[in-house]
């Protein structure tokens, strides 16, 4: 199944979480199995708050949508055990139209490779070389389709020089020696005198066989219903692939490979097929330069965000199907239609909440208790200049299904402390980048219903922002602490001074300035900067 990821922004708030979670949710309800929730970042302490309240897993961590070996349609040969005669590798290949096979251990993991090219080489060194080396009377048997004559249970594999019983040799006794392996029509005078000589295997082919050959030791004797002719050709294909087959420096990937970074291995080198393995080494499959020419991507659903520096690595890679926001239209680029829905609401759940009621779904208790609380996340409990009536009476009437007050909803999610957290993990919450007129911008932000203890550690965090801003190249570098109680924004930025004056008519002081009434950074933040540099 190629799956269909539904994934918020980097550092992802409640609303993002939410928002994949509940799509992902109405569309397997809808019958689309394939759609599934994806986080970019790791779950903040509100976030987790409400998830644990209603018994909700986090969707799981993707770390990019780069197009991955997963992703193409390789080969998937038959795995030949090692010691399976040449000719039947030849017959699968034959039958597959392959052009290489790879060669496995008893447990499933890459002994080598096999290629057309490598029983075509051991073909021709036959040519000259009559000398057969230790193969397996089980492998002889099969590629002959030969039966014992006698008893040679303790015979495991057979070795000597080839020969053919011809009537001009009948009288030579250097055709008649123990090292050798003889090839005979139905000729019972020679049959015997093989025999005699402690021929090493005497192979009957067509022939009337005597019943006190059975009785006979010191020569295995097999009888085939194959010409003569076609025994001595066929009698080099019974040889083990293993003994054939490339074993050593050979080149293998891991399904969860990045094309990209295998690309320049396969045209530097020049093998037709490459055995792919699973996690455990296990070998699964084969690709070929062919597979890399129209690889299939991986499919995305953006929610609550549509700019590229805060999606998904790698999206430009992947087939993106769909957005879904409440933001301004960014910089993302498809190269076809797509479907987008974007509503001047004050939270991504508010929409999918809509599109449940469009669909006929009614959402569980759990998941209207989770775009409940996303809803009162995003709009600072209704107190954002984002909020829209819309917003709120979605959200009464999933806290009627979920059976929760909204106003205590709310303060349960917003009695955030952080005493215990970094000033790096406090920032690296909910931060986002942004360009603007040539300007970038890290701005993140904290909501809290009690802003004091963290404001007094601004110090700590504006030596971590100004870190932060020359590792970066960032222009500006600012924290919101945002105190729902207080109605206002505390707002610490390492940049100028000026801009701060300018875009909120505000007289800053090392760094800090408190902004009543300042709830948004969509709506309230970004947009006087935007103003200012426009």
């Amino acid at each position: 199944m190629n799956d269909i990821y539904i994934t918020g922004h980097r550092n992802p708030d409640t609303d993002s979480i939410v928002a994949a979670l509940a799509y992902a949710n109405l569309r397997h309800a809808l019958g689309d199995r394939e759609y599934r929730a994806a986080r970019l970042g790791a779950v903040n302490d509100e976030t987790r708050k409400l998830l644990d309240r209603f018994g909700t897993e986090a969707p799981e961590l993707i770390g990019n949508l780069r197009t991955q070996i997963s992703d193409l349609d390789f080969d998937r040969p038959p795995l030949l055990h090692h010691s399976v005669p040449l000719d039947h590798a030849w017959r699968v290949m034959r039958d597959h139209s392959l052009s290489a096979l790879p060669i496995v251990n008893e447990d499933g993991t890459l002994y080598g490779m096999l290629s057309a090219g490598d029983i075509a080489a051991r073909d021709m060194e036959t040519i000259g070389d009559n000398m057969i080396r230790d193969i397996p009377l089980a492998n002889l048997l099969s590629v002959l389709e030969a039966a014992v004559v006698n008893d040679a249970a303790e015979i495991d594999t057979v070795s000597g020089e080839l020969t053919i019983a011809l009537p001009q040799n009948y009288d030579d006794p250097a055709h008649f020696v123990p090292e050798t392996i003889m090839i005979c029509g139905d000729q019972p005078e020679v049959a015997e005198r093989a025999m005699d000589s402690g021929v090493r295997c005497l192979i009957l082919c067509r022939a009337d066989l005597r019943r006190e050959w059975a009785g006979r030791t010191g020569t295995v004797i097999l009888s085939t219903p194959l010409s003569a002719r076609k025994v001595s050709r066929l009698i080099y294909q019974a040889l083990p692939v293993g003994r054939v087959s490339r074993s050593r420096d050979v080149i293998a990937f891991h399904i969860t490979d990045y094309l990209d970074d295998i690309r320049e291995t396969m045209l530097s080198t020049r093998y037709r097929s490459y055995p792919v393995l699973d996690e455990e080494e296990h070998v699964v499959g084969a690709l070929s330069r062919f597979h890399l020419l129209r690889p299939r991507r991986k499919r995305a659903v953006l929610v609550d965000h549509n700019e590229i520096s805060q999606s998904v690595p790698g999206l430009e890679q992947a087939e993106l199907l769909e957005i879904i926001d409440h933001h301004r239209l960014a910089d993302i680029q498809t190269a076809q239609p797509i479907r987008v829905r974007n509503e001047p609401v004050g939270s991504t759940a508010t929409i999918i909440a809509g599109m449940y009621q469009e669909h006929g779904v009614t959402p569980s208790p759990a998941m209207a208790g989770l775009m409940a609380g996303a809803i009162l996340s995003d709009t600072v409990m209704f107190k954002s200049p984002t909020c829209t009536p819309r917003d709120i009476a979605l959200a009464e009437r999933l806290s009627r299904i979920a059976n929760v007050s909204l106003d205590e909803l709310g303060r349960s999610l917003f009695s955030f402390d952080g005493a215990d957290r970094s000033v790096e993990e406090l920032f690296r919450t909910d931060s986002k980048q942004f360009h603007i007129s040539g300007q970038s911008l890290t701005v993140s932000q904290i909501t809290c219903g009690d802003s004091s203890s963290l404001t007094g550690r601004n110090a700590e965090f504006l030596e971590y922002m100004s870190a932060l801003k020359k590792a970066s190249g960032a222009d500006m570098v600012l924290l919101m602490i945002t105190d729902v109680l207080l109605e206002g924004t505390h707002l610490l930025y390492v940049g100028s001074d000026d801009v701060i004056r300018q875009a909120f008519s505000a007289k800053p002081k090392d760094g800090h300035v408190f902004l009543p009434g300042v709830m948004s950074r969509k709506k309230q933040l970004i947009p006087m900067l935007t103003a200012l540099w426009g």
